[in-house]
């Protein structure tokens, strides 16, 4: 049937067909630089990773936008906290959110525009809304009118007459200029000592939502297939964007929206958010974890469904990883000593499962049930004798590389990778490698000495301490489970 994508707009799943055969316009929402990310940032960007990773594998030219919010209330804020310019404080905070994500896999953007960049670009464009009759100008701040656009709240189905009464009692005194409500600002007068920049309207800088519409038509098109984001960004921030785009262009902007669901924590499943206080940066996960492990643990759920963040499944997640590497490894061994070529049927078999979960809107919970089956058969190859046994592990190899490159798994040296989760399990357990490895050696001495009752009750303490001790031929290994 081909690939099949949710649109939040719809409210269903819709055949995908590209503005432009064979190409694809794909923008998400940034992150607004003014703190480290949460591993709510991760399981956005690293779901549209995959996205666009898909995309590119059906054989799509894509072109993927992704922004930085790089002057906003908040960065504003934070910078007079700490006592630093806002540009330094932005920087170092667009570096930290490149090593974040190059740490969980998730590619750079092709196109990464920031707002202070654009500025420019941002007034031509609501200038071109004011002229148009959307908009209004009121004490230097300049407003949406949001009764001048029938089809408001459309995206997030919300009614207006309940947004109305919430928004009433909350009214911002700096608001005060306000027509309705809901109106907001496309262009904010700028405050003693806050950063600005000339206008038509005075000196101030764009709203948080104008600068998306903006970008997103500069890079990709005043219309372009794929918007995504989380689902707490459909209202305001991609609501205000249709309306915005719809008054300047006169068009739907936007073929396709895409969200992706919440990260919760804990037995309650509470939502996690900075506001709450009860969120995990990637930092903190990743200080304890390896960093596939919470990649291979944000994909265990459909991308749209809700995914809760617990000890046990982070470490299950990881777990996973390592036995896929593990494979890997014995696999590339094996076949440096024995060359074979894989099975076609065998290979075309497995990828068919994986397109298939794939173009059921990129469920990767259902891909990662197949790659499963085919690590598992790549053990069961590794273990197997016979004449087609370099065959089966060639070809069991491959079905896992091959799906390894979309959900960006498997792609690091599996030697190194090994190491790093073992070492992380370590430290997680307080462990004495020296400790450990003594009690192993004496373990084998007992066993030399046929002393099995020894060498049994020196297993069993092992185990108690997380520790796997593995004989074989070429000696005995340990490693913490």
């Amino acid at each position: 049937m081909g690939l099949r994508i949710f649109n939040t707009f719809t409210r269903a799943k819709e055949e995908f067909t590209p503005l432009v055969p064979g190409r694809v316009g794909l923008y998400v929402c940034g992150v607004t630089v003014y703190d480290v990310c949460h591993i709510g940032h991760a399981r956005a960007y690293v779901a549209f990773d995959v996205v666009q990773r898909y995309l590119r594998r059906c054989g799509y030219e894509v072109t993927y936008v992704r922004n930085f919010t790089d002057v906003d209330d908040k960065i504003i804020r934070r910078a007079a906290e700490v006592g630093v310019p806002v540009q330094e404080l932005t920087e170092r905070y667009i570096r930290a959110f490149h090593e974040d994500m190059e740490a969980l896999g998730v590619a750079r953007a092709d196109v990464e525009p920031r707002v202070t960049d654009h500025i420019a670009q941002i007034i031509a464009t609501v200038e071109r809304i004011l002229a148009r009759g959307h908009a209004y100008v009121a004490d230097g701040d300049v407003y949406f009118d949001i009764e001048r656009f029938p089809g408001y709240l459309a995206l997030s189905g919300r009614r207006l007459d309940e947004m109305v009464a919430g928004a009433s009692e909350r009214v911002d005194p700096s608001e005060a200029n306000k027509r309705h409500p809901l109106d907001f600002a496309l262009w904010k007068r700028s405050k003693p000592g806050e950063p600005a920049w000339d206008s038509p309207w005075g000196p101030g800088r764009p709203g948080w939502h104008i600068e998306c519409s903006t970008m997103s038509s500069l890079y990709l098109g005043e219309v372009f297939d794929i918007h995504g984001g989380g689902m707490d960004l459909i209202f305001p921030h991609h609501e205000n964007e249709r309306a915005q785009s719809w008054a300047a262009t006169g068009r739907e902007f936007v073929r396709v929206w895409m969200h992706n669901g919440f990260v919760t924590v804990g037995q309650a499943q509470e939502k996690m958010a900075k506001s709450l206080k009860n969120f995990f940066t990637i930092r903190d996960v990743i200080s304890q974890y390896h960093p596939e492990g919470l990649r291979y643990f944000l994909l265990t759920t459909h991308y749209r469904s809700p995914i809760n963040f617990t000890e046990t499944a982070i470490s299950e997640a990881e777990n996973r990883v390592e036995y896929l590497y593990e494979g890997l490894l014995g696999a590339r061994d094996f076949l440096a000593r024995s060359p074979a070529e894989p099975d076609p049927a065998g290979v075309e078999r497995s990828l068919a499962r994986f397109t298939e979960a794939m173009d059921d809107d990129f469920n990767t919970a259902a891909a990662l049930g197949g790659l499963a089956e085919d690590a598992r058969a790549l053990n069961e190859a590794l273990a197997a004798r016979g004449a087609d046994q370099g065959r089966r592990v060639a070809t069991a190899l491959r079905c896992v590389e091959e799906q390894g490159k979309v959900l960006g798994l498997c792609e690091r040296d599996p030697r190194a990778t090994l190491a790093d989760i073992q070492d992380r399990k370590v430290r997680r357990r307080g462990l004495d490698r020296d400790e450990v490895g003594r009690l192993v050696a004496e373990r084998s001495e007992a066993r030399v000495r046929r002393d099995f009752a020894t060498a049994d009750a020196l297993r069993a303490r092992l185990l108690e301490m997380g520790v796997q001790v593995m004989d074989s031929p070429a000696g005995t290994r340990w490693k913490v489970v």
